[in-house]
């Protein structure tokens, strides 16, 4: 199957029932076929395999997928992604901005962020564009830039982390001092000790939410 058979092959599996629930479910941000994840991914798997024989990434798919009204279109692209990242250029970073502001919710956004996260990882001079989305006036691309070093462990580049973090601190956004407190969180569980202290240095404008979520472990 082509990609954009399986594009087409997921509108025949709606599920009309479960549609109204995961839209009630996600504040009725969007329309949605109603498909399982365990389900997509199964029917994604083997047209995935043989699209990472191309080496190469098929933007025209991903946007096809981006203009859906369906946000399972859009799943599929971001699945898609994150299969084909090893093929991703730095020039591609600019791209992926444009799918994180687009029909921006926390799902698409934070599923993006894994994306990201491999591709500045594997490209560090790409770090300097997230301490830019951390000043940005959008809140998704200040979210990314926050989370994308989850799961970093030692690899964890502790001073962009922490400007990264100061750029965002007296937000009164719930999703951004959820996520400063989700990257605490994280990163507490490798070093307590300097979560800690970057907890003692910025507690005057740490929101409560954010000490609750980085404390988790401490």
């Amino acid at each position: 199957m082509t990609l954009y058979q399986v594009y087409d092959m997921m509108v025949g599996l709606a599920d009309q029932e479960r549609s109204e629930k995961v839209a009630a479910y996600m504040r009725h941000q969007f329309d949605f076929l109603g498909i399982p994840t365990p389900l997509r991914r199964q029917q994604e798997k083997a047209t995935f395999k043989a699209a990472k024989q191309t080496k190469t990434v098929d933007w025209d798919f991903i946007d096809h997928c981006w203009q859906s009204s369906y946000r399972e279109h859009q799943y599929l692209a971001i699945d898609y992604l994150v299969v084909m990242e090893p093929f991703l250029a730095a020039i591609d970073l600019a791209k992926i901005e444009q799918l994180v502001i687009t029909k921006a919710w926390w799902d698409s956004v934070d599923a993006l962020s894994e994306v990201v996260r491999k591709l500045v990882r594997r490209l560090p001079a790409l770090k300097a564009e997230m301490l830019r989305w951390s000043l940005e006036e959008n809140l998704w691309l200040r979210r990314v830039a926050i989370l994308h070093q989850l799961l970093q462990k030692e690899q964890m580049d502790r001073s962009l982390l922490e400007e990264v973090l100061v750029n965002n601190l007296g937000s009164s956004e719930f999703f951004i001092n959820k996520a400063i407190g989700w990257s605490l969180r994280d990163y507490a569980k490798t070093n307590p000790q300097w979560v800690q202290g970057f907890l003692l240095r910025y507690q005057t404008s740490l929101a409560p939410l954010t000490i609750r979520e980085a404390s988790k472990y401490l």
